[in-house]
């Protein structure tokens, strides 16, 4: 009988530890089926009208860079930024001592050339007057001949370089060669500058109005000369001009990691000023979109990872709660409203639209 008594304790430890088991197993299942929350959209059908606005300024005419084209010390600066300057002014100069001697070397040189072409043709005239008249042989008349000829060459030959020597002089000195104003200078007095140091940046001001856009490597080849665009000035409310792309930089701008692009306004007005900020409108439609519908889906929703480009497709019965399944996706050219999925989804399906990187595929969520 005692045995027996001895076993209900046991019994009850046991029941109540299966009790405990069950519970958590409970709770464990209640805790797994608390799913995450998504929102989605549906991929639909876009029209792909890829219209674009980039920031630029107003500017007439155009810029023209200056330089010394020689090495040396300024010891002139006769401009600041903002400064009007006419055609022919002297903008600065340097203190170019190793020209200037090398001119003076180059002067006495010619002095000495001409001296001794003067004296082989005085003396070729008079060889050559006794030689007709039977006094003398012919190879001195042939000799004061070629004398003659090789001092005239010693003399052209130094004449030429006076002019090389007198050319490096005149790289010491930067002149404008038409009216601007200075929209940049780099050097001060004293300062030692190596041949092509930019010197000054002017603004010349003939030609009509300009607008310069810096464009990223992802449109510039849409770009086309002639192309007509839409311009709006912030300072200008309410109207709009009409511009055509004139030039398309064939190189990248170090400064801005962009190629810059030139438009000419069409229809300028005296409310434009040099300067001004604008914005400028391009319309990057083509045949294929315009044509050829295709599915555009913000960029917002589409992630990347080691294989390429996706998003997330939601797969659901019920559209209260289903499936993410990373679906890997092709992309055509991003548009206005988007980027094009040229493979991977079809219209009506369901895509997460917030929450990528924190997403695993095959994940149960929750439909909001």
């Amino acid at each position: 009988m005692n045995m027996k008594n001895n076993n209900h304790p046991k019994l009850a430890i046991l029941f109540a530890l299966l009790l405990v088991t069950i519970g958590c197993r409970e709770k464990a299942e209640q805790k797994q089926e608390l799913l995450r929350p998504v929102r989605y959209m549906l991929a639909e059908i876009g029209y792909g009208q890829k219209v674009r606005t980039f920031s630029g300024f107003a500017k007439v005419g155009s810029d023209i860079t200056l330089s010394f084209r020689t090495a040396g010390i300024i010891v002139e600066n006769n401009v600041s930024k903002g400064q009007r300057v006419t055609k022919g002014q002297l903008l600065g100069r340097l203190d170019n001592i190793e020209a200037q001697l090398a001119n003076e070397k180059a002067i006495s040189e010619v002095n000495r050339a001409e001296s001794e072409m003067n004296t082989a043709k005085t003396n070729f005239d008079r060889i050559k007057l006794l030689y007709e008249k039977g006094a003398k042989p012919l190879n001195e008349y042939e000799s004061a001949q070629n004398n003659f000829k090789s001092a005239t060459s010693q003399y052209e030959m130094a004449l030429r370089n006076k002019e090389i020597q007198q050319t490096q002089i005149e790289y010491g000195y930067v002149y404008a060669p038409k009216n601007g104003v200075i929209l940049e200078t780099d050097g001060e007095v004293n300062e030692g500058v190596t041949a092509g140091h930019k010197f000054v940046v002017l603004s010349v001001s003939e030609g009509r109005m300009k607008v310069t856009v810096n464009l990223p490597e992802s449109v510039i080849n849409q770009i086309k000369l002639n192309v007509k665009v839409q311009i709006t000035f912030s300072a200008i409310p309410g109207k709009e001009f009409t511009g055509e792309v004139t030039e398309i930089s064939p190189s990248v701008s170090e400064q801005s990691a962009t190629y810059p692009v030139e438009i000419e306004i069409i229809d300028p007005t005296t409310d434009i000023k040099q300067g001004m900020a604008a914005n400028v409108t391009f319309n990057f439609e083509n045949e294929r979109t315009s044509q050829d519908n295709v599915i555009i889906v913000p960029v917002k929703v589409v992630g990347e990872d080691e294989k390429g480009n996706f998003v997330f497709v939601l797969n659901t019965d019920d559209n209260k709660v289903g499936h993410v399944v990373k679906q890997h996706v092709e992309l055509g050219q991003l548009t206005a409203e988007g980027f094009e999925i040229l493979k991977g989804l079809t219209a009506g399906q369901k895509i997460v639209t917030a929450g990528l990187q924190t997403l695993l595929d095959g994940q149960k969520v929750k439909l909001q």
